[in-house]
């Protein structure tokens, strides 16, 4: 299948860009290097514009004879949402209508959508399954439940076929060590705690230690990249047979609180280093666990890599051999 994957050049993009070639598909990459590593494409055929250019992507769609998009061009940081709502509301509401009116124009109908646990804000039942009801408590979760209701709207009055893919805490890196975790600035808990292992930071900071969980920490859901690339191409498929208007919860089950992944972090690297403990970051809920059986009878995805010392090895090796990130 040729297959139009936006955000390509990111972190979960371009796992997925391997997953597909690695299995056959023909891939075209769309990204506009804001945040993204060109190096990360491994030599993959790139588009350099933004999803917001709908005629431009329309153009590109069917000269190439895009069959299928895979949508990552995203914004995906709760803190920074909450501190400028209005670009969250741009980039992943309007950026995806804008490519799905490219997709509708150019004839392209199945539509894989990168989306979130944020969606479900503070749930009433753990793990998470996807008859929850959707009560996103930031800008970040409340975008992409937005950009979810575009997609199914226009399903119903047209040939698009979107998935929902909601994951939950995205960790690691590629295992061959091509790929990794390359973000300016960094806020995701492990790569910033492997920098404080590294000495690449002076430390690093816990948001918050009086949640009603074991600990006082969040607990999350780690999911590893590769997995995550792994389902996208399996909802692919799923879409391209006929699936539509389908939400599946991408994690493994199991939650770890961020001490714990500071302890793993600690264990793995076998140093240490300060953390300092700060007020809550806003829009953070307690505790994000998914229940994931969907993905796994309807997809049949299987996760590969699912315990977290096994997560936090594989983006110690990336993070260790790569002290500058793809620079």
């Amino acid at each position: 299948m040729r297959v139009l994957v936006t955000g390509a050049a990111g972190y979960i993009g371009s796992h997925a860009l391997k997953r597909l070639r690695a299995e056959g598909h023909d891939v075209v990459a769309l990204d506009d290097l804001r945040r993204g590593h060109v190096r990360a494409l491994r030599g993959v055929e790139l588009i350099e514009t933004s999803v917001h250019d709908r005629p431009r992507v329309e153009r590109e769609m069917k000269a190439r004879g895009i069959e299928a998009v895979m949508h990552f061009a995203a914004s995906c940081y709760v803190g920074e949402s909450v501190e400028r709502p209005l670009e969250y509301y741009e980039n992943n509401v309007v950026g995806t209508l804008r490519l799905a009116e490219a997709c509708v124009a150019a004839g392209v109908g199945t539509f894989v959508l990168s989306s979130t646990a944020a969606t479900y804000g503070e749930p009433d039942v753990v793990p998470i399954p996807e008859e929850t009801p959707r009560r996103p408590v930031n800008p970040y979760g409340r975008s992409k439940a937005m950009a979810e209701d575009v997609l199914t709207d226009c399903a119903a009055a047209s040939s698009l076929r979107p998935i929902f893919l909601r994951y939950f805490n995205a960790a690691g890196a590629d295992p061959e060590g091509e790929l990794g975790e390359d973000h300016d600035p960094e806020t995701h808990l492990v790569p910033n705690a492997i920098r404080a292992a590294l000495g690449r930071a002076p430390g690093m900071r816990i948001f918050g230690d009086d949640y009603d969980t074991p600990d006082g920490t969040c607990v999350r859901d780690y999911v590893h990249v590769t997995d995550l690339a792994q389902a996208h191409v399996r909802a692919l498929e799923f879409a391209a047979a006929g699936g539509s208007c389908r939400a599946f919860n991408l994690g493994c089950g199991s939650g770890y609180s961020v001490k714990e992944v500071v302890d793993t972090v600690r264990e793995v690297s076998g140093r240490d280093f300060e953390v300092s403990i700060e007020g809550r970051r806003a829009g953070d809920p307690p505790v994000l666990v998914a229940a994931s059986a969907r993905a796994r009878d309807e997809l049949g995805w299987r996760p590969e890599h699912e315990s977290l010392r096994e997560i936090v090895e594989t983006a110690w090796r990336w993070l260790e051999a790569h002290p500058n990130g793809y620079e």
